[in-house]
């Protein structure tokens, strides 16, 4: 498979401190790839660089064919990239209909105007339906987001990246706070939106990360140490020795 997300020697500092010292990452069209690493690896901020919320000082990142290092969050998006946060974002006093029908309106430009209600836009109508049913949200469609439970709220926020119709969905920790029970139902979910896509996700459940992701990547102080396929990194002794230890490993 040929990469649709490449990082070359990319680096990232704030003031003195480098946080991200020469990064080599590449993720392969319609592949699941994890970056695990411990607490204060740099794997957010590998996300933030991604997608334009940070500018690298050194290195290159290249999606779908393009440069994108220095682009706008906005310009990357529209590019086919979408990602989701640690923090929920969405709108908790509006329901789950009108969240996702907001990120449907998004991709097709349109906006409320003075003279023709949204409602009657039928195809931003058809697609947040659709979006609704994939997510598995149909049955919650009036509820109010701020009170829907964390793992569906977590839910809607992938409905959201959805909307944009993406080549690339980066996820960042989207299993935090779950239960087993929301975690399980959260991995079935992912298998299921992200087919045809490429995914990138930062995840600390490592029964998660083995279970669902082709390749996974071990982020170590700023520095991809190792990547491979589950199994190449749960035998590779210098994952064992940073970040996973020995009984993790065995």
């Amino acid at each position: 498979m040929q990469p649709i997300l490449t990082l070359s020697g990319v680096c990232k500092s704030f003031g003195d401190a480098e946080i991200i010292r020469g990064v080599e990452l590449e993720l392969r069209a319609g592949e699941r790839h994890a970056v695990i690493g411990p607490n204060g690896a740099g794997k957010s901020t590998v996300f933030h660089l991604i997608s334009g919320h940070y500018v690298p000082t050194g290195g290159r990142i290249d999606f779908d064919g393009h440069d994108i290092q220095g682009a706008s969050p906005q310009h990357i998006n529209r590019l086919g990239l979408a990602r989701s946060f640690q923090i929920t974002n969405l709108f908790p006093k509006l329901s789950v209909y009108e969240n996702l029908r907001i990120a449907v309106m998004r991709r097709h430009g349109v906006q409320h105007t003075l003279w023709r209600f949204i409602s009657g836009y039928a195809k931003v109508r058809e697609e947040t339906e659709q979006l609704m049913e994939l997510v598995r949200l149909s049955g919650r469609r009036d509820a109010i987001a701020g009170e829907l439970s964390y793992s569906e709220q977590r839910s809607m926020e992938i409905g959201m990246a959805l909307a944009s119709d993406p080549k690339v969905i980066l996820l960042d920790e989207p299993m935090a706070g779950m239960s087993h029970e929301e975690t399980d139902y959260a991995v079935e979910l992912i298998k299921t939106v992200t087919r045809g896509r490429s995914l990138l996700i930062v995840e600390h459940d490592m029964d998660v990360v083995f279970s669902l992701c082709d390749r996974i990547s071990v982020l170590v102080y700023g520095q991809v140490i190792a990547t491979g396929t589950p199994e190449e990194i749960r035998n590779n002794q210098k994952v064992k020795e940073a970040y996973l230890g020995e009984e993790a490993a065995a």
